[in-house]
């Protein structure tokens, strides 16, 4: 008899979950919406080895080709609404933001208080951190911290100088990753991480860096549980990253407030405005040493790991357009003899082709590709009697519009002149958003682009840079890697000018 029960039971629950299985994949269907059919292991078909945003990017154009500006899909059990117009992308971002203000990222402040980011943070707690830490990347503060990237500079153009006199190969990416781990460790925490202080060890900061965008099996079992079963994770307090890696940036943060508040020292930096945020209780009510940690670590891993890709690509396509390379440089040398040799804020910030070299390097190779929100109201879409639900993800493909040929003619080919004034201005707005858009915009947008010129500007006014022959070519794009990220190793042979 309890046998009986108990394949009556079994069997019921497999039952049910196929009913449930099988009326989760006519959830797009019943609403009149043209998708992408649910495959076993009940996620959209996708090719073995591939990054993501590629196959959503031939959903967006065989939708596209058939007149349609949004369809859907599903990850593993749930649905998925997939944008494929700029003015719907417009909506999204901008216009109707209030229905789309979250991203539906993972957290838990509670148990997991390095998830409680500005980049995952919803609803009023967002909007009010958001308010606070703007002031930090107004111009006025930018330009207090340049002098301290081109401190940060002088230590690359050391290590390459060796380098070059040793005639090695130059792993690019890992050069200017050691620049911009320095750059933002000196601006966010105000501390000296000495990336290039030796060849043979890495730098505390450097390798939780590169742990943090490193993948394994256990971190990629994690976040798939993470990304399909927030609710269950967070029920068994699941951290969003692992002890060790958090621990590390934590005590950093503790050990940096404590130092400063007990010796009454004040800078320029963004830990400063946290620390003010902790102290005033009229502005949000004071940050705890929790928050203050979560914010200084989005803000270095976001913000060295976006830039030394960007940099990384940009002296890839330089390699292969030698004409580009040189006109760049030739800008960036006539700026210099302008300003008696030097660098200045301004004079960087203004280079205009530099700013063309840097935007046709993010329209190829955006280090988001794919954006995500989340419908917190029903919305129901221009000019459609169809109503998206509260609760659905919402996917914006930002490398599929960057790659459309109607917006991009030849999008493959690395063509700064599409970013001048005038060519700009004939293309909608939002087929370029490599950043997002939107109140949600990248926050610390403007500092990166600023320490990418910086990073370029010291390299390329002292040597010319041309693809090693250790470089496997196509370089391929990972399909692992949290941002956009080359498969193979690029490696530059340098020559002096």
């Amino acid at each position: 008899m309890a046998f009986l029960l108990i394949v009556t039971i079994i069997i019921g629950c497999y039952l049910g979950l196929i009913y449930f299985i099988e009326n989760r994949k006519r959830y797009w269907a019943k609403r009149g919406v043209p998708f992408e059919p649910m495959d076993i292991p009940f996620v959209t078909k996708t090719k073995v080895r591939r990054a993501g945003f590629l196959t959503m990017k031939d959903n967006y154009t065989f939708h596209k080709r058939l007149g349609r500006k949004y369809f859907g899909s599903f990850s593993f059990l749930k649905p998925v609404f997939q944008v494929a117009d700029p003015d719907l992308v417009r909506n999204v971002l901008t216009k109707d933001f209030n229905n789309f203000m979250d991203r539906g990222m993972y957290y838990d402040e509670k148990h997991d208080p390095m998830s409680g980011q500005l980049f995952n943070l919803e609803g009023q707690k967002w909007k009010n951190l958001r308010a606070k830490l703007t002031p930090t990347f107004t111009s006025g503060k930018m330009k207090m911290m340049f002098q301290t990237l081109l401190d940060c500079g002088m230590p690359m153009v050391d290590r390459l100088e060796v380098l070059y006199n040793r005639n090695d190969a130059i792993e690019i990416k890992e050069i200017v990753a050691c620049f911009t781990t320095d750059v933002i460790g000196s601006c966010a925490f105000g501390l000296e991480c000495n990336s290039f202080k030796s060849e043979t060890e890495v730098a505390p900061f450097r390798a939780a860096g590169k742990n943090f965008f490193g993948m394994n099996k256990l971190r990629f079992i994690r976040i798939m549980l993470i990304q399909f079963f927030p609710k269950f994770c967070k029920m068994i307090h699941l951290p969003m990253f692992e002890k060790s890696l958090t621990n590390f940036y934590f005590d950093v943060v503790k050990d940096t407030v404590k130092f400063r508040e007990e010796n009454n020292i004040s800078r320029n930096d963004f830990m400063q405005l946290l620390i003010e945020l902790k102290n005033n209780k009229d502005m949000l009510g004071g940050l705890n040493i929790g928050e203050i940690a979560a914010q200084a670590f989005i803000f270095f891993l976001a913000g060295f790991e976006t830039s030394s890709t960007l940099m990384h690509f940009a002296f890839y396509e330089l390699t292969q357009y030698p004409e580009i390379q040189d006109k760049l440089r030739e800008e960036i040398l006539q700026t210099m003899k302008e300003n008696d040799g030097k660098l200045t804020y301004d004079s960087v910030m203004g280079m205009k082709y530099m700013g063309q070299v840097l935007d046709e390097t993010l329209r190829k190779y955006p280090p988001v590709p794919t954006l995500l929100r989340q419908c917190v109201i029903d919305y129901k879409l221009p000019n459609s009697d169809f109503t998206l639900e509260a609760g659905t993800k919402v996917e914006i493909p930002v490398y599929a519009l960057q790659h459309d040929p109607e917006f991009y003619p030849d999008p493959d080919k690395f063509d700064p002149e599409r970013f001048t004034e005038e060519n700009k201005a004939k293309r909608h707005p939002y087929v370029y958003i490599p950043f997002g858009e939107g109140p949600r915009i990248c926050i610390g947008l403007r500092f990166g682009l600023m320490q990418s010129r910086v990073g370029l500007a010291l390299i390329l006014s002292r040597y010319r840079v041309k693809l090693h022959s250790k470089t496997i070519t196509p370089i391929g794009i990972s399909p692992t890697s949290f941002l956009m990220s080359s498969n193979n190793t690029i490696w530059l042979e340098l020559e002096k000018l």
